[in-house]
């Protein structure tokens, strides 16, 4: 995945939306959705990973057991440098087709970096479905977010995109139980919005404690989130944040 041509800032923060290619699903079980998140995770850092944290991931097809992991992991985490993070991921949320990150570049080059190792993802897909070539497109699309408002728009469009799964092109044509709509983005358990409400589900993999302040504690992240699925607000300013 190579840069856009967008100036990347330390300090800023953007929206990323990384898409497949061909309609191809990056996810098609949960195992897969797993390795992403441990991707996402283990690949932002300035330091290599180390062999072994590959190992863990893939466990489940080596058959180790349970104390072979717990001293592989044991050894790992000895021999890892201090963690030095590429950026601070704020918020995530990933679809079958594409993924999206809300972050704030930390090193110089940090986003770049990040999404160049991200990219190893398709190393593991290509193997385990016995394909070849690029998996996703060529380069990652990036909107820099300029203020307090378009931030909470971002949390806000991330948060709601799962409900397409359920409602496709809801934003057009609107939905038809919101309830259902709301509980359905709560307890989708492939984005961060369940930590943003309190529900440990990746909790180490966002830093939340900024966006909570900005967006009002974790009331005010569902107002915003409930408001949009029920009354479409917020749905006028999504063209400043989206990537389509």
């Amino acid at each position: 995945m190579a840069r856009r041509k967008v100036q990347l800032v330390n300090g800023e923060i953007y929206h990323i939306v990384i898409k497949a290619i061909d309609g191809i699903n990056f996810f098609r079980d949960e195992k897969d959705c797993l390795r992403m998140i441990h991707d996402l995770f283990e690949f932002n850092d300035i330091n290599s990973a180390l062999p072994n944290f590959r190992v863990i991931a893939h466990y489940h097809k080596i058959n180790l057991t349970r104390k072979d992991l717990v001293k592989i992991t044991e050894e790992c985490q000895k021999k890892r440098k201090k963690r030095k993070m590429l950026v601070e991921i704020l918020a995530f949320c990933l679809m079958p087709n594409h993924i999206h990150l809300l972050v704030r570049q930390l090193q110089e080059g940090g986003i770049s970096k990040f999404m160049k190792k991200l990219g190893g993802y398709a190393l593991y897909y290509n193997k385990k479905y016995g394909r070849k070539g690029h998996l996703s497109q060529d380069k990652f699309q990036a909107i820099l977010i300029k203020n307090n408002e378009q931030l909470k728009t971002a949390f806000v469009y991330i948060h709601t995109n799962p409900v397409a799964i359920i409602y496709p092109g809801w934003k057009e044509k609107g939905i038809k139980n919101a309830k259902r709509a709301i509980k359905y983005v709560e307890n989708y358990r492939w984005s961060s919005y369940p930590d943003y409400l309190g529900k440990k589900n990746f909790p180490s993999l966002t830093n939340r404690e900024f966006l909570l302040r900005v967006m009002g504690g974790k009331e005010g992240c569902s107002n915003f989130v409930n408001a949009c699925l029920k009354f479409k607000q917020n749905l006028a300013d999504f063209d400043y944040v989206a990537i389509e």
